[in-house]
């Protein structure tokens, strides 16, 4: 089968304003050169597209098939066109992923970062935990992912931005009775007390366990919680402790007045931020300048937390 973009082009036009001579002005043609398209159509689709009536045009059952593949065909068209033009006039285009327990606190400095360096830049973000990032950032979907650090994979290139260290979260009375030297407070200290993590798939879940030396089958560790903002919300009840990144301190602190933070004794436990991006990716100036301001806002982030 061989048919035209000119040939959907003109067909589209006629189903639009159900005059051949309509048509061929908005297509900026004479009718006749524009009959023959339609008839070189009609030929390649096996059947007329169109009945012509003595004062109107109207769709065959054939027509009105094809006038809907034929749209979007030219609505790809347009797009595919609309992206080359950019491209050569330098617009350039990103997505990226990120985890869910760093979205919040870092993209939105992030893309602002993002649009001062490069105003022309367009950036899609993808929000996902980490086995489905990675997922997608392997098959294409994402040009980078912005995770905690081993993400693994020899496939894949891993660039450490900074390191974001875990606090103690919960109610001030259940701070207080945890512990009368704070600077002397370690992560095992945990071991007996009632954890609220991360329901499970959260990477943040995996490095908080591995923190307190405890796993998923100790019947004080309770994980059911979605989101960072809601374990907020319950550890300041007095429903038990967790751990809160540095990165989210801030934010979650402001929001939710009676959340209390204690900081570990030294050495204080982290993780680190990285970006990653497929090994066998060309180009990588792209990849440090987002790197670059992945690191800003995120060691200013942290830095304010710690001052």
């Amino acid at each position: 089968m061989n048919f035209t973009l000119r040939q959907l082009k003109y067909f589209s036009a006629v189903a639009d304003q159900r005059n051949f001579g309509r048509a061929a002005q908005v297509c900026h043609v004479s009718q006749p050169a524009l009959s023959v398209q339609i008839k070189a159509l009609e030929d390649s689709l096996g059947g007329p597209l169109f009945e012509r009536q003595a004062r109107d045009i109207l769709l065959t059952p054939l027509g009105r098939d094809v006038l809907d593949h034929a749209r979007q065909v030219l609505g790809a068209a347009d797009r595919l066109d609309q992206f080359a033009r950019d491209r050569s006039g330098g617009h350039r285009s990103l997505a990226i992923g990120i985890i869910p327990t760093i979205a919040p606190y870092l993209l939105p400095g992030v893309l602002a970062g993002l649009r001062t360096s490069d105003v022309s830049l367009r950036v899609q973000v993808r929000e996902a935990r980490t086995e489905r990032l990675l997922t997608m950032l392997r098959a294409g979907e994402i040009d980078a992912g912005v995770v905690a650090l081993p993400a693994g994979g020899s496939e894949l290139f891993e660039l450490p931005l900074f390191q974001d260290r875990f606090l103690l979260a919960g109610s001030s009375a259940r701070l207080q009775s945890m512990v009368t030297n704070p600077e002397a407070l370690r992560p095992l200290d945990l071991q007996t007390a009632q954890l609220m993590l991360l329901d499970d798939g959260h990477c943040l879940t995996d490095q908080a366990l591995e923190v307190c030396g405890q796993d998923r089958s100790s019947g004080l560790i309770n994980m059911g919680a979605s989101s960072l903002a809601t374990l907020s919300r319950l550890v300041a009840e007095g429903f038990g402790l967790t751990l809160m990144p540095e990165l989210a301190a801030r934010a979650e602190t402001e929001a939710v007045p009676g959340l209390k933070l204690l900081r570990f004794g030294t050495p204080q436990p982290a993780r680190t931020v990285g970006l990653v991006r497929r090994a066998s990716t060309a180009g990588e100036d792209w990849f440090d300048g987002l790197a670059q301001v992945i690191r800003q806002v995120g060691e200013n982030i942290v830095t304010a937390t710690r001052a």
